[in-house]
């Protein structure tokens, strides 16, 4: 098979626009904020699913709590591997249907209640939560359920809730994010009946096990079809499919995620999804489902580290005092408490409205992954930091010697995953900050594309200043700056007018960065980066707030959670806006450029560099050899 081709920059970001649905024909609340406007009446009163739908949600999870409970997790952590007795069980459960509709065999459950269900397994062991996250998430389930013909549906659909296991395969050795450079290939036959796959998957969560693959693969543009990624079901025991490794990772040591080579490998026409062309677009619609996975393994896990957290600290002494009542530790404490009432906040809230079907959550849930992720990990870290030596040492060693055996060091290791999964950090900043800023790129037009000549600019600044002669009015006063404002929150009215008032200072300040760079505003990922955090924190503050606002009769301590963690978020909200203008992004990017032209190597002078310093990534590509049989040593 032909080598990738190289793809520029430009072409790259073309194909990525070409993937987004850029319609926003329903509303969307975070997309609201970032244009300067707190739509409340979105979020509040809190969406909720229907009674009938809540009785059943809460009856399978008491089922499945009652089974989660006779599970080791410790036993996945020793042997590497989920028993097939653990899997034979949520299978007779019925787990591996718990968002395929009941008319094909599943049990129909809610967003939030699949929510509630995955933290509930992950609690047993996070490599458990990734199964079903990628079976039933981004696995064949959803893509088929959103995309699947009648009779794709009546196929795949009841295998799946009765226990197939399912993958979706996407990513590739030396493609990564950038789906412009996919190089698996899905040749049509000359009569049109099926197609034939080339190429190799890399880091295929459930490939291993899988009995049901969903692949992206590139069709060649010819004579009666139009080409493009598209997406196809595939039989995972079809001639020519091989697994050739069974990965292994720094955490989640559960998981069945291996490298998978296609040769020759023939799938009928009838399994493609969708139009040749929609794979992208496929894989984007069905990761704003996937991405509300990760939120819930997150706020699994900073429940888990609150309770260790909380346990040690008012026992364990130092100076004559439990270390929890020492400020440096209590500060901790705080922060995790806060942050582990939010994160279920945010991810209850996120679960609701898109159960509710009438509001656009692509945003949310990018939100939501990107939050959860990042502070789900500095939950952990500080667990590790609280406990100190136990923090770092293995169960197995504390329990060795007669301790109790908690694993901080364990979630540690199986939360930083998150942190990449499903769109690393990286990419989800940028996913974001294009969706935060596309209404002032569809106002500017041509003004901020940097190869436009001088006329077509000038007439598309006057468009645009048409659109900001409407809009930045707007963003000068608002509620927030009236004291009465959100009377009926209480104690947290006062922090739902700082949102609306720092949500209109956000607009501006995305205003001006437009108008400072224009076209080259897609180049400065650290201000982006900025105002995607800035955003994310008045969305998991309005989050905290609604939630605690639902429940104050049941649970008046929400009050004062959603009161710290508000109190804390301001804080780091205030910081970003500072850090808008005054960073060092500048230095820092000429210093990475003369890092990469290596210009200081003498830096990495007085140390062993004891691996193999040899190009393995393309080798994957081709057919075997010895290049590539170096290659899998070296993975």
């Amino acid at each position: 098979m032909s080598q990738t081709a190289h793809v520029t920059e430009a072409e790259a970001r073309a194909v990525a626009e070409a993937a987004r649905e850029k319609a926003w024909a329903k509303p969307s609340f975070a997309k609201e904020l970032y244009l300067g406007r707190l739509r409340l009446d979105l979020v509040h009163p809190h969406p909720a699913s229907p009674a009938d739908k809540q009785a059943k949600g809460q009856e399978f999870l008491r089922k499945l709590r009652a089974y989660c409970e006779t599970l080791d997790g410790q036993v996945i952590e020793r042997d590497a591997k989920i028993p097939d007795e653990y899997v034979k069980g949520f299978a007779e459960l019925g787990t591996f249907g718990m968002k395929i509709p009941e008319s094909y065999g599943g049990l129909g459950l809610a967003m939030i209640d699949y929510a509630r269900a995955l933290m509930l397994i992950g609690s047993v062991h996070p490599s458990l939560a990734a199964l079903f996250s990628a079976h039933q998430s981004i696995g064949v389930p959803e893509p088929v359920k959103l995309f699947g013909t009648d009779e794709q549906k009546q196929a795949f659909l009841p295998r799946c809730a009765s226990g197939a296991i399912s993958a979706f395969l996407l990513t590739e050795p030396d493609v990564g994010s950038d789906p412009a450079r996919l190089r698996m290939s899905a040749v049509p036959s000359e009569d049109g009946s099926e197609y034939v796959l080339d190429g190799v998957k890399l880091w295929t969560t459930n490939g291993v096990v899988a009995e049901l693959l969903v692949v992206m693969a590139r069709v060649p543009a010819s004579e009666g079809h139009r080409g493009g990624v598209s997406a196809f079901v595939v039989e995972a025991d079809s001639p020519g499919i091989t697994v050739e490794n069974r990965n292994a990772f720094l955490g989640l040591r559960g998981i069945e995620n291996g490298v998978t080579r296609f040769h020759q490998v023939r799938v009928p026409a009838a399994n493609r999804l969708d139009q040749e062309g929609r794979g992208l677009k496929i894989a984007l619609t069905t990761l704003n489902a996937g991405r509300l996975s990760i939120p819930a393994t997150c706020a699994a896990g900073a429940k888990w580290c609150l309770k260790i957290a909380r346990e040690w600290a008012a026992t364990r002494e130092q100076w004559g005092r439990p270390v929890g009542k020492h400020a440096a530790v209590a500060n901790k404490i705080a922060y995790i408490a806060a942050t582990s009432y939010a994160l279920e906040a945010m991810l209850e809230l996120s679960a609701e409205m898109s159960d509710q079907g009438d509001l656009d959550i692509r945003l949310e849930a990018a939100i939501a992954k990107l939050y959860a992720s990042e502070h789900a990990w500095l939950v952990a870290d500080e667990l590790v930091q609280i406990r100190g030596g136990r923090g770092y040492e293995t169960a197995d060693s504390l329990a060795a010697r007669g301790e109790r055996a908690i694993p901080a060091e364990q979630i540690l290791r199986d939360l930083r995953i998150n942190r990449i999964f499903e769109g690393s950090t990286e990419i989800m900043h940028l996913f974001i900050a294009r969706e935060a800023v596309d209404a002032h790129l569809q106002a500017a037009g041509e003004l901020a594309d940097p190869k436009a000549e001088l006329s077509v600019k000038a007439k598309a600044a006057a468009k645009a200043s048409g659109f900001y002669a409407k809009w930045l009015p707007h963003l000068v006063a608002g509620k927030g700056q009236v004291p009465t404002s959100y009377a009926e929150f209480g104690v947290l009215a006062k922090h739902l007018r700082f949102i609306e008032r720092a949500s209109r200072k956000l607009a501006r300040n995305t205003f001006y960065g437009m108008a400072r760079w224009q076209g080259k505003l897609e180049f400065r990922q650290g201000f982006l980066a900025r105002v995607v955090d800035i955003g994310s924190e008045l969305f998991v503050m309005t989050a905290a707030i609604v939630h605690a606002h639902r429940d104050r009769a049941k649970d008046p301590s929400g009050q004062l959670l959603a009161l710290a963690f508000c109190e804390q978020a301001r804080v780091r909200v205030e910081e970003l806006f500072d850090r808008l203008w005054r960073n060092s992004d500048d230095t820092d990017y000429a210093l990475a450029r003369s890092v990469l032209d290596g210009k200081f190597t003498s830096l990495e002078e007085g140390v062993l560099h004891l691996y193999p310093e040899a190009p393995w990534i393309s080798s994957w590509a081709s057919g075997p050899s010895e290049k590539e049989n170096l290659a899998r040593r070296m993975l």
